[in-house]
């Protein structure tokens, strides 16, 4: 089985998932013949040579960081150019711990998949947050001091701050032999 992975990564945590996923299905026999880092404002020529690339592999696994519920321009274009393709996708987002709402991520992110390419299957998890996002919320909160949501908001944060965690980590590179490799 050959593999083929592009990552869309902002502060690392799709970096750190990548990592996990790859090596555990190398560890499992697959060979990588393609990888990639694709910027969120990559260039058309710059997707179409990463998705050329990885349309030389079997399958091809896509990572990518949630911003406002999907993911960046340049994943969207890189996923409607995969034909043909077993296609894996894997995130992180900031907000987490939802099946339902990963689920919802996945729809809209899967929804710009070449018509003929196959989902195999899919992960998400959550991800720590930079500084700047606490320092809104906080400002925001501040503004608003008895705001459910800008406490929600603050808290989720908090939360989010060690994620991805090993079990984390685990639960992806499980989730991606399972569907590229059935086991």
């Amino acid at each position: 089985m050959t593999c083929s992975m592009v990552v869309n990564s902002k502060s690392g945590n799709t970096r750190m998932v990548s990592g996990a996923i790859k090596r555990a299905l190398q560890a499992a026999g697959a060979e990588f013949v393609h990888a990639a880092a694709l910027s969120d404002d990559a260039d058309p020529e710059q997707v179409a040579l990463e998705a050329q690339g990885a349309c030389t592999a079997d399958t091809v696994l896509v990572g990518f960081w949630c911003d406002k519920g999907t993911c960046s321009s340049s994943v969207a274009a890189l996923l409607s150019a995969l034909h043909g393709k077993r296609v894996f996708l894997f995130g992180t987002c900031g907000f987490g711990a939802s099946e339902d709402y990963y689920r919802q991520i996945i729809d809209r992110v899967s929804s710009n998949l070449a018509g003929d390419a196959e989902l195999v299957g899919w992960a998400m998890c959550q991800g720590k947050m930079g500084p700047a996002v606490k320092q809104r919320y906080e400002a925001m909160l501040e503004q608003e001091p008895e705001n459910a949501r800008y406490k929600m908001l603050l808290d989720n944060w908090f939360t989010a701050k060690d994620h991805p965690t090993k079990e984390d980590l685990d639960n992806m590179a499980k989730a991606a032999k399972k569907a590229v490799l059935g086991e």
